[in-house]
């Protein structure tokens, strides 16, 4: 993982030069008390994850990973963190979610700009904390002096310019958002550490470090969408591209689950991934089309009609995206071409 190794370097430079006193925050470990309690900690800090805000140096019991297929979300780059209390693991559950011990928390900071210093300025952390009586999301908006991250229970919007060049209003979600997305059955849950989502490396190392009862079956089983090439299969990739970004909501028991549509990786019935499949309702997000998926016709497809804009009311995702993700759409127009 490229940012972790660099938190090697850095830890190794801040011995011979010194890191700001005000960038170092928190009590010496992670704080279990805020997490397993009944509020809401007012910032980030108060959880004690990170040694070095600034630098996402994480402190004891907190491990970096990376997902084979990210989710995407307007070209943010995402540093992500699984924390464990001391005497605790996960567990393996075949490929799906990996099982959390209560006390256990979810990372994931976001961020733009080149680098991993002080060219990089991150724009809010998500946090979900696994509590006795089930999952909390929380989301925070880091500060401009880049030292701390506040709640922001009503979310924001954050002015930044994308990788790709464009200028959007970069929506943070506000709680009852993040329980919209990792919502299922009622209940909300983690999505994206699923064991066919990391790689098993990693799966491996956990392991090695206690951290994890075994490898789990079919673990890393998801195409590295970073390392992807241009002969690769279209359909791994699409199917991948689909289960990661849009699965949480349209499968049995989502958000979207009335729209019958199973974007599922392991949904092998082709109509219920959206083969000639017509919508539940028809309205403008169908953009006068009949078909989620027509095969060969990527054109005729509403499922590619909705990826590719970024207009509310028919864009897809509905949250989690002011601007195109063009490499996505591009992925998902290939396989559905190729489709006979």
């Amino acid at each position: 993982m490229r940012f972790a190794s660099s938190l090697l370097l850095l830890a190794c430079a801040s011995l011979g030069a010194g890191l700001a006193q005000a960038d170092v925050i928190g009590p010496p470990r992670v704080n279990d008390a805020v997490i397993r309690g009944e509020g809401f900690p007012a910032r980030l800090s108060d959880f004690a994850f990170f040694t070095q805000a600034r630098f996402q140096m994480p402190n004891a019991g907190v491990h970096p990973y990376a997902l084979n297929t990210p989710l995407w979300s307007d070209g943010a780059e995402k540093l992500r963190f699984i924390y464990l209390p001391e005497g605790t693991q996960l567990a393996a559950d075949g490929e799906g979610l990996l099982k959390f011990p209560v006390g256990a928390a979810i990372i994931k900071t976001f961020a733009f700009g080149e680098g991993e210093g002080e060219d990089r300025r991150l724009i809010e952390t998500r946090v979900l904390l696994h509590r006795a009586d089930g999952w909390v999301a929380l989301p925070y908006r880091w500060n401009a002096e880049q030292t701390d991250a506040v709640l922001a229970l009503t979310g924001g919007r954050v002015d930044l310019t994308t990788p790709a060049g464009e200028a959007i209003s970069y929506a943070i979600p506000n709680k009852n958002q993040c329980k919209s997305c990792h919502s299922k059955d009622g209940q909300v849950i983690p999505i994206g550490p699923k064991a066919r989502n990391l790689s098993a490396e990693w799966l491996g190392a956990m392991v090695k470090q206690g951290a994890l009862d075994k490898v789990p079956a079919g673990g890393g089983t998801l195409p590295s969408w970073r390392a992807r090439k241009a002969s690769d299969p279209a359909a791994p990739l699409a199917r991948a591209y689909l289960d990661v970004n849009c699965a949480h909501c349209h499968q049995p028991g989502g958000g979207a689950s009335n729209s019958g549509l199973d974007l599922r990786w392991e949904q092998a019935d082709p109509h219920a991934f959206g083969i000639m499949k017509r919508p539940v309702a028809a309205g403008r997000g169908a953009g006068n089309m009949d078909f989620a998926i027509v095969p060969g016709h990527p054109e005729q497809s509403i499922l590619l009609y909705r990826m590719d804009s970024a207009e509310p009311g028919i864009a897809m995702p509905e949250l989690g995206k002011s601007s195109v993700d063009h490499e996505g759409v591009a992925a998902v127009r290939r396989w559905i071409a190729e489709m006979k």
